[in-house]
């Protein structure tokens, strides 16, 4: 961290948890002088539900942070206690990667990077309020008084906007368990005029491991050879655990229909939406009555740490009902809770308000990340931070806004879906999702992203060397491939079939046959002497030109769906259209259209409601006014 606290900063950061920590690390990395403002130092990048980071899609979106030159990954590594890479038994396009963390380790090692991250400050108090001058951020209003001066400011403010959290029928105030919630910034943004709307999400108890037979259940143990978050990284460095399995049984279930009207969300008293793909165990014992269990995954929360996370039984039952419900789980019929699980519900504001590159429409140089854009997950929170901290960073320079398309990675699929469509419950990150989810894979996360990080400045030397090698290998071993001819010899033959290959019967390329089912590099580079140096390809880079190889024609025709998605991105809206006097667009439609704006008539597109046809009325606007003679 930087000493002598300067006079003003040019970006602020509200908020030090997952997001607010990407952001303040991206500006600062940017040459950007920043302060990150978070209401509770001690609690950085804090592990506020489950001890794990990745999981379905999420790996995503932590792969990505990574290539652009992120920390999220990085950190994942370092205090990861189990890795596995979900889904591999499909197709690679949906390979996600998930890692159980160290819920100590994690906070503490982020927490040493941004203080020894250099163009960064730190401040431990709540920001009461925002500086506007002349309807544009201009600062923040810490809780001790005064001002602090600002070009742009970013609001990662998570869950503790008007936060309560929920035990039965219980209240108390707080963003989270042990810290107080951030009342004052939610009335003024109220005040301000944005759209500020209720939001409602939860954890489990806590438990201690000591009062659990782990015996005799079922182990889940973390994969042999782990694939690392980040692409710098090849093995993990902390020793690895195993999770175990439970499941919920009708007993649990009998408890939690019996016990309802204690639950806040059945009880009238919660009026925030929860997360529809996450729900609480309550939620799904009445929303799936026909299920008798529910998986419950036991999971360590460190190394050191005395305690399980039971994954699988958000609930926020009073206190008393949850030590009874938890009990009725297989290995844990003497668990003692630590800690009770609850619901907290909190602010948010309608990211329909924002630009594609998260600049608040209604008040220049605001940015906003995170739950206060109603996602949740710490994958989706670290990745809109980074491109949030990217972009208020260079506003601060003077440059242009920099936006990612859903074309080119998960995070402009997030962030598109939030400006565009916007949200009524937390949005989580789901493949399906992204259309062209074939060639935004995982493990391409590097040969998609590094070279915009790298254009950014994010992206350091050392890591540019390494992935630059990587990419010369990868398209050395693909032109090979595609040059070495392998004639149907019986010497060529008989490899084949030692293999469990069928002969050739006319020449082929290497690269044909790559593709056939069972074959590899290693494989086939036996099969001719040119080939011999693609068994010496590490695994990553080999992965890839199978993965290329193999899907070749499939991701050909992607491709063209891309440039066909990409002409409509390239055809601007004017900021300055007036939809209201637009004839031949309904009223919705020139509702929906105004209050969106669409930077392009792809974006448009993609609003809910907007028709074919009024996009044909739009691209007849368009003609008219480049037709029109300019003003004199």
């Amino acid at each position: 961290m930087s000493a002598l606290f300067p006079d003003s900063f040019d970006v602020v950061v509200v908020g030090a948890g997952h997001a607010g920590c990407e952001a303040a690390l991206a500006a600062a990395r940017l040459g950007a002088r920043c302060l990150l403002a978070t209401i509770n130092l001690e609690h950085i990048a804090a592990l506020s539900c489950n001890p794990a980071v990745g999981g379905l899609a999420k790996g995503h979106l932590v792969k990505e942070i990574d290539a652009l030159g992120g920390e999220m990954g990085l950190n994942t590594d370092a205090t990861g206690i189990q890795f596995r890479l979900l889904n591999q038994g499909k197709g690679p396009a949906v390979w996600s990667s998930r890692a159980q963390v160290d819920i100590d380790r994690y906070p503490a090692r982020m927490a040493r990077v941004c203080a020894a991250q250099a163009n960064l400050w730190l401040l431990d108090d709540e920001v009461k309020g925002l500086v506007v001058e002349q309807g544009r951020v201009a600062g923040i209003r810490p809780g001790r008084g005064g001002e602090i001066k600002a070009r742009s400011v970013i609001l990662t403010t998570g869950t503790f906007l008007r936060g309560v959290i929920h035990v039965g029928l219980n209240q108390t105030r707080g963003g989270r368990y042990g810290d107080p919630p951030a009342d004052a910034l939610s009335r003024q943004l109220k005040e301000l005029g944005f759209n500020v709307g209720r939001l409602k999400t939860g954890t489990t108890p806590r438990l201690d491991a000591a009062s659990l037979d782990l015996a005799g259940l079922p182990e889940q143990p973390g994969d042999h050879n782990p694939r690392m978050f980040s692409f710098l990284n090849k093995q993990p460095v902390l020793p690895q655990r195993v999770c175990w399995l439970s499941h919920t049984t009708e007993a649990t279930h009998e408890l939690i229909r019996d016990n309802l009207d204690q639950a806040p969300m059945y009880a009238g008293v919660i009026t925030g939406v929860g997360a529809r793909y996450c729900p609480s165990l309550e939620d799904k014992v009445v929303r799936f009555p026909d299920k008798s269990s529910h998986q419950v995954f036991l999971e360590p929360q460190g190394l050191d740490s005395p305690l399980i996370y039971p994954n699988g039984i958000p609930t926020s039952l009073p206190a008393e009902v949850q030590a009874k419900m938890v009990r009725t789980l297989p290995g844990c019929e003497r668990a003692e809770i630590v800690r009770p699980g609850y619901a907290i519900e909190y602010d948010y504001c309608d990211p329909r308000d924002l630009t594609p590159w998260l600049e608040s429409k209604r008040l220049g140089g605001l940015f906003m990340a995170g739950q206060i854009n109603g996602t949740s997950g710490y994958e989706e929170a670290g990745a809109q931070g980074l491109w949030a901290g990217i972009n208020a960073a260079r506003l601060a320079r003077g440059q242009e806004p920099v936006v990612l398309d859903r074309s080119r990675a998960y995070l402009g699929v997030l962030i598109d879906d939030l400006v565009t469509k916007g949200t009524k419950e937390p949005y989580r990150m789901f493949t399906s999702r992204a259309e062209f989810r074939l060639t935004l894979r995982e493990d391409n996360a590097d040969l998609r992203l590094t070279p915009l990080g790298r254009e950014l400045g994010l992206v350091d030397d050392a890591r540019w060397a390494d992935f630059s090698a990587k990419r010369e290998r990868v398209e050395r071993a693909l032109e090979l491939l595609a040059q070495v001819r392998l004639n149907p010899t019986g010497e060529t033959n008989g490899r084949l079939a030692e293999l469990g290959s069928a002969s050739l019967r006319r020449p082929h390329t290497a690269e044909e046959v790559l593709r056939r089912p069972g074959m590899n590099l290693a494989a086939l580079a036996t099969l001719h002497p040119a080939l011999e140096e693609l068994a010496g390809l590490e695994p990553e880079a080999a992965e890839q030109v199978e993965i290329k190889t193999v899907y070749a024609g499939y991701e050909q025709r992607e491709r063209e769906q891309v440039e066909r998605f990409r002409a409509k991105e390239a055809v601007p809206l004017p900021p300055d259209l007036d939809y209201q006097d637009i004839e031949g667009l309904s009223h919705e439609v020139k509702q929906k259209l105004s209050q969106v704006r669409p930077a392009s008539l792809g974006q448009a597109a993609r609003i809910s409601g907007v028709t074919p046809a009024a996009l044909a009325v739009l691209q007849l606007v368009l003609h008219r006014r480049e037709q029109a003679p300019p003003p004199e």
